[in-house]
C-alpha cells in the first residue's frame, strides 16, 4: 500500500512556476524539491501557493520522477502528476504562465 505524504510549495515567481511545471504529463504535474524519500508512483497530496496568490490549491497527485541526492547539478526532489480530479490547478498554472512575461528560457527542473 501507498502511504499518502503530504508536502507544502510555495512558488515564488513566474520563472520558478516555468520551471517546476510538468506540461507534458497528461494532467499537468509539479517538481516539488524536497529531501524525503519517496517511490515512484506513491501518492502525495499537496498545498501549493502560487505567486502574489495568498490561498493554497490542495491537490492530489502521484509521484513520477525523482531527482535524488546526488544527481549533478540537478534540484533533489520528486515529479508529481495531478490527478484527473485536479484540474483546477492545472487550468491555473497553464492561463498563469501563457500570460506571464519572463524569461521564455527558463531551465526545468526535470526534464
Amino acid at each position: 500500500m501507498n502511504a499518502q505524504k503530504a508536502l507544502s510549495l510555495t512558488i515564488r515567481d513566474d520563472d520558478t512556476l516555468r520551471s517546476a511545471y510538468m506540461p507534458w504529463l497528461e494532467r499537468g504535474g509539479l517538481f516539488v524539491p524536497t529531501e524525503l524519500d519517496y517511490r515512484m508512483g506513491q501518492s502525495v497530496h499537496l498545498w501549493v501557493t502560487l505567486p502574489d496568490e495568498s490561498g493554497r490549491f490542495p491537490v492530489d497527485g502521484e509521484v513520477v520522477w525523482l531527482t535524488p541526492s546526488g544527481a549533478s547539478h540537478r534540484l533533489v526532489g520528486i515529479g508529481v502528476h495531478f490527478s484527473a480530479d485536479d484540474h483546477t490547478l492545472r487550468e491555473r498554472i497553464e492561463t498563469r504562465l501563457r500570460s506571464a512575461k519572463g524569461s521564455g528560457g527558463a531551465t526545468s527542473y526535470t526534464l
